[in-house]
């Protein structure tokens, strides 16, 4: 979900920063992707998408990328490059599943939103009216938070990734983490700013919009998003993973954490996905990932009003230049005109970015490492080409 420090804030302009870190987050006329008719005299036009992440693996160094495309004929094109095991120097599986990070903010998001649609919950509303007594603390208190606050990373909580506890990831791989536990090492922290009067992303607001979830309908948080996200529109390769499940259930690339600039890449595929919960553990794919913001823009998952909400943003520069967070979802000018909206993540050994335009074209690339800070840029770079050309 985050990256591991020291370089934690680097990475991720918290979790991801992005969580996203943006980028946030179905498709591209695929004739602007294939190569153009061979003639006797010229050889195939390399496919640029491919290049890109080609250029990924041998040049940045990552074990492997992948990525699907969805153009506005609604056809996808998946693409993969570099190896899924360095142990085994095995194929990287077509369209595998990945650890998506905080995507599943986006997903949270949903869940609180059609709560909102049926009544349940004010997104003007307090959060101590549904979780009294739980947020109170150095600068910030509960009742003067709203749920939208939360949503938007405008509460001023601080992160509980910078909590001591997470700081060495190779220490916890394989603990289980309760959220209030998570939640304990946010509380010990000072408020970022006054509620309301900034912006800044905190894996906490994410922490504390699942506990609400729980409170509000009685029911496990990971229960609610298979029910009301994952099942709803068909999700076949997206979950959220159960108690005690530490590993990806189909087939996937091996995911890899680097603890220092020259220290050698650390498996750190199987892990305990309890310290991301709410805001970051669930694992998908790129496909999923496409149909799951197409499904959200297009009016699937929430009824007009609470949708027009979930869209209303606020400047988010820390995340990128011209990057908008709203609830749960974030937009990206792109270099050809319009908006990208999707969301991202940052998984302990995977990254994820892309999104989906106004009128369908969709991408999402993952990573099977955390890149440096050129790398991501170019992952940007990549989610342009395959939007724009």
């Amino acid at each position: 979900m985050n990256e591991p420090a020291p370089q934690r804030r680097a990475h991720r302009i918290r979790l991801a920063r992005y969580a996203l870190t943006a980028t946030a987050t179905a498709g591209l006329a695929l004739t602007a992707l294939v190569p153009a008719p061979s003639t006797a005299s010229a050889a195939p036009r390399p496919d640029a998408v491919q290049q890109h992440l080609d250029a990924l693996v041998k040049e940045d160094g990552l074990p492997a990328a992948l990525a699907t495309v969805k153009g506005r004929d609604s056809r996808s094109r998946t693409y993969t490059a570099g190896v899924g095991d360095l142990a085994t120097g095995a194929r990287v599986p077509v369209d595998g599943q990945v650890r998506a990070g905080s995507n599943t903010k986006a997903f949270t998001a949903v869940v609180v939103l059609q709560l909102v649609a049926e009544g349940r919950v004010g997104l003007d509303t307090a959060v101590d009216t549904y979780l009294p007594g739980l947020l109170r603390g150095d600068g910030f208190d509960g009742r003067q938070i709203t749920v939208r606050q939360l949503l938007q990373h405008t509460s001023g909580l601080p992160d509980y990734m910078d909590a001591p506890a997470l700081a060495d990831f190779t220490a916890v791989q394989y603990r289980y983490f309760e959220p209030r536990e998570l939640l304990d090492g946010a509380l010990a922290q000072k408020a970022l700013f006054p509620a309301g009067t900034g912006w800044m992303y905190s894996n906490t607001n994410y922490l504390v919009a699942g506990l609400l979830i729980q409170k509000v309908t009685g029911r496990p948080f990971g229960e609610e998003v298979t029910r009301r996200v994952i099942d709803r529109i068909g999700l076949r390769h997206t979950y959220f993973p159960v108690t005690g499940d530490m590993t990806i259930h189909e087939p996937h690339p091996h995911g890899y954490l680097r603890t220092a600039p020259d220290a050698p890449l650390v498996d750190y595929t199987a892990m305990d996905s309890s310290m991301a919960w709410a805001a970051g553990a669930v694992v998908s794919t790129n496909t999923d990932l496409n149909s799951f913001y197409g499904a959200l823009l297009t009016g699937r998952l929430l009824p007009a009003a609470q949708l027009a909400e979930m869209r209303t943003t606020v400047a988010a520069e820390l995340l990128g230049p011209g990057i908008r967070y709203g609830l749960g979802i974030q937009s990206r000018p792109l270099p050809c005109g319009g908006l990208v909206w999707g969301h991202g993540g940052t998984a302990a050994s995977y990254r994820t970015r892309g999104g989906v335009t106004e009128d369908g074209r969709a991408v999402n690339i993952a990573v099977t490492a955390i890149p440096d800070a050129p790398t991501a840029r170019r992952m940007t770079d990549a989610i342009d080409t395959a939007l724009c050309r």
